[in-house]
């Protein structure tokens, strides 16, 4: 059947995977014209022409129908591609809205570990996503749908999967430490201060040895060149014979 998960697919947190996504909504994705028109017979590779021409993500919209976004991603469930080709998605930087698709996948069906490994680096994508939901059309970010995935019990009418909490991960699985972009800035920009204060440092100090250099030169070649004291003047003029006035120089 069409709707059926693909033989040989492994159970996903002790269930079928499909059964992630509640009775009532998996029904209607199962009987929208979108499933039976554009994904019966979508294999890994041909879902990838559908999610390139999504133009929003969501869950359910107006009257309780489905999105595009949420039947490819039931779509995904029922074919269960391997774990590279999601990771394949996910690194496709071109298309967002592909990305979005296998970070929602991912949040789902991976191990937590791996969720944070592979969600977290998408913290700093900055790009626009469309939300279509029952309230119409509203505008979101990656990182912000991102953070939503790691942080929320909903997304996109979909009650995710229980994320054990990272500090817990750090200690038993041994998840490294998320590094903070913010403090990673910091650190650069005091580095980068304390290098141009050396910097500064070196120049006045050359600009203050220079200086010395020159005024003792300076003092040499004046006292062979300078004009006669009046003192030494005057006595030579006494030891010649004083006549007349005196000049003083």
């Amino acid at each position: 059947m069409a709707n059926t998960t693909v033989r040989g697919a492994v159970q996903i947190h002790g269930a079928n995977p499909q059964f992630l996504v509640e009775k009532i909504i998996r029904t209607r994705i199962w009987e929208s014209n979108f499933w039976k028109e554009h994904c019966f017979a979508l294999t890994a590779e041909t879902l990838i022409d559908k999610a390139i021409e999504l133009k929003y993500i969501g869950g359910v919209y107006g009257n309780q129908r489905p999105t595009e976004f949420i039947s490819l991603l039931l779509k995904l469930l029922q074919i269960q591609p391997e774990k590279e080709i999601l990771v394949e998605y996910l690194l496709v930087d071109e298309f967002k809205y592909l990305r979005a698709l296998a970070a929602m996948y991912i949040r789902m069906t991976f191990r937590p570990v791996e969720v944070f490994e592979l969600l977290e680096p998408l913290l700093k994508d900055y790009r626009k996503l469309r939300v279509r939901s029952m309230a119409g059309y509203t505008l979101t970010y990656m990182d912000e749908f991102v953070d939503q995935l790691l942080t929320e019990e909903r997304v996109c009418d979909i009650i995710l999967p229980r994320l054990t909490k990272r500090d817990v991960l750090e200690e038993t699985e041994g998840l490294a430490p998320r590094s903070s972009a913010l403090l990673k800035a910091m650190e650069d920009s005091g580095s980068e201060d304390e290098g141009q204060a050396r910097e500064r440092k070196r120049r006045s100090d050359s600009r203050t040895s220079s200086r010395s250099r020159s005024r003792s030169s300076s003092r040499v070649s004046g006292a062979g060149s300078g004009p006669v004291p009046f003192k030494v003047t005057f006595k030579r003029e006494l030891s010649n014979g004083f006549s007349g006035k005196v000049s003083i120089p």
